[in-house]
């Protein structure tokens, strides 16, 4: 049976992960009703064939529910990790010396093999490495081509192959790594619609991926890495999307660094015109738990204030034992906040000023023309979903409905601010264009007789990039009686 899922009453999304407590086409519908509006696919867990009907159940719940729906495949990254120990597992005591070499020999007390050359080339004297999530600090006191001495500034237990971290010089290594390389190109051919990219250190991280991506699906950096913050503006700019994963921020970052920089990431995002995703830890205790605690509430509704796109569930959703419960406690703070009437005065905090282009300058005319005139919603016609994102950065407080021939880029808007995305046919003319927003706006629920809609477009009609008509129109009476019921 098919049915059609009504528009969020929220603007910000809601990002939720896929595992194994939420893999079949029930549950992720049960996700999508709850309130997930796109679905994070983690290639660091499971082979590519498990991914297959993944993907197709929300494909299939796509057409079902009639909404263009979200699919993000997050790459794994480079995993830099310790070799084996003799004993399977050593204590390390603060104060004492500690070896880290190439040699592949099992491990004791006092070394243990590094497998990462590239370490060996870029490490520093002072330089820290956090070893097992950042449990363990050592302090590098000496190096070479093929040994690093350090000594134990916080000790504790170390076992095989625990993870490693080096947040205090930039490595030598591509963020894409040969299993990378080929879940992209699954993921692409899936027909994935975002590719988030791990272990982003420098802009230049991300031109392999874009050129492997060949522009079928968008890119999304995480920023995780004290290395890409100082480089944030750069890295915002040459992407299509930003994550702030908090969960490595604040492994190499003291833990009181991470929330400022939350909001600088967010800032930067919005500045650029770029969708940004809060992540990692959000309602934590859900893993286990039915209910958050109030410092998890709190913490989602902060990104919801700071106006991110979106904010993402990980194992709460992927793994716990109460995923939809999860996802609808998500929904429900969102509400909240945004029924809060300081809400809006709080999401525009952060300044963003229009380039000095026509669509930029119509964008932030359609925001404030929808505020005096009181209209229901903005009204845009895209093929490349551009209009949409400018729109959506000045976070009007209505609305916004994109209209778009393109199946593609009515499923990358899924993580826009605000946005309702239809793909829909094309229009030719601009008396065509003012009654199919009326239409679409009735149908969808968004505005209804009486009211006023604020309609932007391009001139010529479908040619990309064109955004140059900026029109308010008011709905008489059921309008949506008079036409037929095309797409």
């Amino acid at each position: 049976m098919t049915r059609v899922m009504p528009p969020r009453s929220r603007k910000v999304r809601v990002l939720a992960t896929l595992g194994p407590a939420s893999s079949t086409p029930e549950m992720i519908a049960t996700l999508f009703e709850r309130g997930a509006d796109a679905f994070r696919i983690n290639m660091s867990h499971g082979d590519q064939a498990s991914k297959i009907p993944v993907i197709e159940a929300i494909r299939a719940m796509e057409t079902e529910y009639r909404r263009p729906t979200t699919i993000l495949a997050d790459l794994q990254g480079p995993k830099l990790r310790v070799g084996k120990f003799a004993d399977g597992r050593v204590i390390l005591e603060p104060g004492q010396t500690f070896v880290l070499d190439r040699s592949p020999e099992p491990g004791d007390a006092t070394r243990v093999e590094l497998p990462h050359r590239e370490i060996f080339a870029a490490i520093a004297r002072d330089a820290r490495l956090l070893l097992d999530d950042g449990k363990l600090v050592l302090r590098v006191t000496d190096h070479s081509d093929d040994r690093i001495e350090t000594v134990v500034e916080v000790g504790g237990a170390l076992s095989n192959s625990k993870g490693l971290n080096v947040p205090d010089v930039v490595l030598p290594m591509a963020a894409l790594t040969e299993k990378d390389i080929s879940d992209l190109a699954f993921a692409v051919e899936q027909g994935v619609d975002w590719i988030a990219l791990s272990f982003v250190q420098r802009p230049e991280d991300l031109a392999d991926a874009r050129k492997l991506i060949q522009g079928k699906a968008a890119l999304l950096a995480k920023i995780e890495k004290p290395s890409a913050v100082a480089r944030l503006d750069e890295i915002v700019e040459q992407c299509d999307g930003v994550m702030v994963a908090r969960g490595d921020l604040g492994v190499e970052l003291p833990p009181q660094s991470v929330p400022p920089l939350q909001k600088r990431i967010v800032e930067t995002a919005r500045r650029l015109g770029r969708p940004v995703i809060v992540a990692t830890q959000m309602l934590e205790s859900m893993i286990t738990a039915p209910t958050p605690t109030r410092a998890e509430v709190s913490d989602v509704a902060t990104a919801v204030y700071d106006g991110a796109d979106a904010i993402m569930l990980s194992a709460e959703s992927a793994a716990g034992a109460w995923p939809a419960e999860s996802v609808a406690m998500m929904d429900a703070i969102a509400n909240a906040v945004e029924r809060d009437p300081a809400h809006g005065d709080r999401v525009h905090f952060t300044v963003t000023t229009p380039d000095p282009t026509t669509a930029d300058a119509l964008a932030a005319a359609a925001k404030t023309i929808a505020n005096t005139a009181s209209a229901s919603a903005i009204i845009c016609f895209t093929l490349s979903g551009s209009t949409a994102r400018r729109i959506a950065r000045e976070r009007p407080s209505v609305p916004i409905l994109v209209l778009t021939p393109r199946a593609q880029t009515a499923r990358r808007l899924g993580l826009l601010w605000g946005v309702h995305a239809v793909q829909t046919r094309d229009v030719a003319s601009f008396e065509e264009m003012v009654a199919k927003a009326k239409r679409m706006a009735l149908r969808h629920g968004l505005a209804k007789g009486g009211e006023r809609v604020v309609v932007c477009a391009g001139v010529p009609f479908g040619v990309p990039g064109s955004t140059n008509v900026l029109h308010v129109t008011q709905i008489i009476g059921d309008e949506l009686k008079n036409y037929s019921h095309e797409g």
